[in-house]
C-alpha cells in the first residue's frame, strides 16, 4: 500500500478523539542524541500538531553537544515548523557526540541535506528562559510538558527567579501554568526479575530527586517497562518513510542501530499519554509519590492525594499503542509536496 498524506489523515480518525478540542500547548524536553526514540517522539509531535491535537511551544535539550540543537531545528524545518523555539543546557551530563545528530551537518551537493537556520547549540538560548517564556505566554493550567530525557532543565526551571519574562519564580510559574508533566523515567516493575536503574534517572540523580520532590503539579511516569514492551517495528522504518528520498527519521534510526531491530518506544509513550491521557491507550496507577533514591532507584508509594502516577499497559492495549506510535511517527509532513520538489533538485 502506498501511503500518502491523505491516507495518514484518514487513519487519524482512528486515533483522534471524536470531540474536537483545543490543541494542547506542549513543551518537549529531550536528551536527543542519546537514543533514537527521541527523534521518533519529535516526529510524533509534528504529526499531532498537523492533526490539530497540540501546539509545540518549544523544544528544550538536556544533552550538551553543539549538534543537538541544529539537528532539532533540521527536523522541525523538515516538518514545516522551523520557527519553534529551541533552548539548550550548558552543563549537560552527556556532552559526547551522537551517532545521528551529525545529520545536521550533512550536505546534498552544496546545500544542507536537511535545511535549518540554527548552526550550533552555542548560538541557541539557554533552556530556562525558553521554558519561562513558553509558560508565561499560555493560559493558566493549560500547558503539558513531555520530558523524555534527564530532569536537568526542569529542575533548573524550578530554581529560577522572577525576571523580565514573568514576576513569578520558577516554582510559582509551573504551578500556575502547567497542567501535566508526562515523564519517561524510572521503572515501576522488575526487569528480568531485578530492580532497574533507569538511564534518564541515573545520569542526573540530583535533578531527578528535585523534580520528584518539588514539582507542584501532576506527574505521570512512563517507566522503562512500558516502552520496552511496545517496540517500534523495524519494518515500518523500511516501509513507511519512503515518500521522500532523504528522511531524517529513517536516517537517524539507521545511524543509531540499523534494522532489523525493533527499538523500544520509551519516549514515544510519554508523548502519546501527554496528548491522549483519556483515550484508553494506558491505565494509570493509584495516586502516590515517587521517590528517587541516592543510587538512582525509583520507588513508588501509594498515597491519597499524591501527585504522582505511573503508566500501566495491558497485553490487550499493547498492539493499539504500537499502531498509534507507528502511524503518528511516520505520517508525512504537511509540506510533503514542497519537500519532494526540493529533494528532486
Amino acid at each position: 500500500m502506498k501511503f500518502t498524506l491523505s491516507t495518514f489523515m484518514l487513519l487519524g480518525c482512528v486515533l483522534a478523539p471524536a470531540i474536537a478540542k483545543e490543541p494542547v500547548p506542549l513543551i518537549f524536553d529531550t536528551d536527543i542524541g542519546n537514543d533514537v526514540d527521541d527523534v521518533l517522539a519529535l516526529a510524533m509531535i509534528h504529526s499531532l500538531e498537523t492533526r490539530g491535537e497540540c501546539e509545540l511551544l518549544a523544544v528544550t535539550i538536556t544533552k550538551d553537544h553543539e549538534q543537538c540543537a541544529p539537528f532539532v531545528d533540521a527536523v522541525n524545518t523538515f516538518y514545516g515548523r522551523g520557527d519553534v523555539a529551541i533552548g539548550v543546557c550548558r552543563s549537560g551530563v552527556t556532552p559526547g557526540k551522537s551517532k545521528f545528530n551529525v545529520l545536521a551537518a550533512e550536505k546534498q551537493g552544496d546545500r544542507d541535506r536537511y535545511p535549518h537556520d540554527l548552526r550550533s547549540g552555542k548560538d541557541a538560548p539557554e533552556a530556562v528562559p525558553v521554558l519561562r517564556k513558553a509558560l508565561a505566554s499560555q493560559k493558566d493550567g493549560s500547558v503539558v510538558i513531555a520530558q523524555v530525557g534527564f530532569s536537568t532543565n526542569l529542575a533548573d526551571l524550578l530554581k529560577s527567579e522572577a525576571d523580565d519574562i514573568s514576576p513569578l519564580n520558577g516554582l510559582q510559574l509551573v504551578k500556575q501554568k502547567v497542567r501535566l508533566l508526562s515523564v519517561m523515567a524510572g521503572a515501576f516493575a522488575p526487569i528480568n526479575g531485578k530492580d532497574h536503574y533507569e538511564y534518564n534517572i541515573i545520569k542526573d540523580i540530583p535533578a531527578a530527586q528535585a523534580l520528584a520532590k518539588s514539582w507542584p503539579t501532576q506527574i505521570v511516569f512512563s517507566g522503562f517497562e512500558i516502552g520496552l514492551a511496545a517496540a517500534y517495528p523495524a519494518v515500518s522504518i523500511d516501509r513507511d518513510y519512503e515518500y521522500v528520498p532523504h528522511h531524517p527519521i529513517k536516517e537517524a534510526y539507521y545511524l543509531y542501530n540499523p534494522p532489523p531491530h525493533n527499538r523500544p518506544t520509551w519516549d514515544l509513550t510519554s508523548v502519546l499519554y501527554a496528548i491522549y491521557p483519556d483515550a484508553g491507550y494506558f491505565d494509570v496507577s493509584d495516586a502516590g509519590n515517587v521517590t528517587v533514591l541516592d543510587n538512582g532507584l525509583t520507588k513508588f508509594a501509594k498515597a491519597d492525594g499524591g501527585q504522582h502516577h505511573y503508566l500501566i499497559m495491558s497485553e490487550k492495549q499493547q498492539p493499539r499503542v504500537v499502531e498509534a506510535l507507528v502511524q503518528l511517527s511516520s505520517q508525512p509532513p504537511e509540506t510533503l509536496h514542497t519537500l519532494q520538489a526540493e529533494q528532486a533538485r
